[in-house]
């Protein structure tokens, strides 16, 4: 038995909330009870990352907000660990200005009656007692809702809680009843994963393999997810994600492949260590996005660091020495701001400099071009 610090026993709470479903031109965007359906077959030591003893709520069908608002009030008193996940339609009271979830029969003349206004959620998960909190979102923005999201940038969220999701734009055209992308990759990785990673990585695998229409807000958004991904790592990594980084990059997607590379990244970094091989070639994977990105700046100096670091542990003629002295050599040629180019110059040449196998017509080149810029600077 686990005790809280108010001296009760612990224990844990699912609440799967599914609202109205969003359809366009008879098309199902997303179907909040496929989705709860499919969530239900976990245990719920999964969905929790816990092993406390736990209760789990399904809400599916319900009309009335303030039955949600009670199921919500009970989850948050919970002393252990919570996830409440909610799928469905955003929509707008249009009248008051506020964002609500909506629910079985809401229309748009009924939002203030009949839809869950969606800063309750704010307010109840604000009042939790003790433990982790998750909420995990899985919504389609109608048209009255995605403008005030373009608005404000993101999705209002618990500041207290850990929130991850996606909000889909209101035109995508939809396809047929079934769980949603974005959930289905939530479970397959829970069912694949034979330990349990981490919430963050979850969501950044999500993102990147559920194919998410043009537009969909993400959130955490991905800069807030590069800043907060070292402060959750798996203990063990899921199927290889490279060939799915390199698909994304490959399709023009580039900041969810950084993003879900870099998310990877600090997997191996705390797993491995900071000068390992692995971490190493991880460094070279988010070169080579930068690089397909056209993000020749950062491809530079990615490749040069990664040069440095395996001249620490590799004998000057190794392939993957090369390889990136090779790499970082085409990125700085590609610079075409000077300053930049400037920049980057002296390290490129003390990497070059380091490699006696390397051509010498190339060091003597890229010497050249740095006198050029260094005399243009005056």
């Amino acid at each position: 038995m686990q005790i809280d610090g108010a001296g009760r026993q612990q224990r844990g709470h699912v609440l799967l909330i599914a609202g109205d479903a969003a359809v366009r031109r008879r098309a199902v965007q997303v179907a909040p009870s496929a989705n709860l359906a499919a969530l239900g077959v976990l245990p719920a030591a999964a969905l929790l990352n816990s092993q406390v003893p736990a209760d789990t709520t399904y809400l599916d069908g319900a009309r009335d907000p303030n039955t949600v608002l009670m199921r919500l009030r009970t989850a948050a008193a919970t002393p252990g660990p919570l996830l409440v996940y909610l799928s469905g339609r955003l929509t707008l009271d249009r009248r008051g200005h506020r964002l609500h979830l909506a629910l079985a029969g809401t229309t748009a003349s009924t939002v203030r009656y009949t839809a869950l206004p969606w800063d309750w959620l704010g307010t109840e998960l604000g009042a939790r007692p003790t433990g982790p909190t998750a909420v995990v979102l899985d919504l389609v923005a109608d048209k009255s809702a995605w403008p005030v999201l373009q608005e404000y940038g993101t999705l209002p969220a618990p500041p207290s809680a850990e929130v991850y999701g996606v909000v889909v734009p209101p035109a995508f055209a939809g396809g047929p009843q079934q769980v949603s992308a974005y959930t289905r990759q939530w479970i397959d990785q829970l069912r694949r994963s034979p330990t349990r990673p981490a919430n963050l990585q979850l969501h950044a695998f999500a993102v990147g393999a559920a194919a998410l229409p043009p537009g969909t807000l993400v959130l955490p958004a991905t800069r807030e997810l590069s800043a907060t991904a070292a402060q959750q790592v798996p203990q063990e990594q899921v199927p290889d994600p490279r060939p799915h980084i390199h698909a994304l990059a490959s399709g023009g997607r580039h900041q969810e492949a950084a993003t879900l590379a870099q998310a990877w990244e600090q997997h191996v970094l705390q797993t491995h260590g900071y000068t390992s091989p692995e971490a190493t070639h991880w460094a070279e994977i988010r070169a080579d996005l930068a690089r397909m990105a056209g993000n020749y700046r950062s491809a530079t100096q990615l490749w040069i660091n990664a040069g440095h670091t395996r001249l620490e542990h590799q004998p000057p003629d190794a392939p993957e020495v090369l390889a990136a002295a090779a790499g970082a050599l085409y990125c700085w040629t590609q610079l075409k701001d000077q300053a930049e180019a400037r920049d980057a110059g002296p390290e490129l040449v003390r990497l070059l400099r380091a490699l006696p196998s390397l051509e010498p017509r190339l060091l003597r080149l890229t010497q050249q071009r740095l006198d050029v810029l260094e005399g243009s600077r005056s």
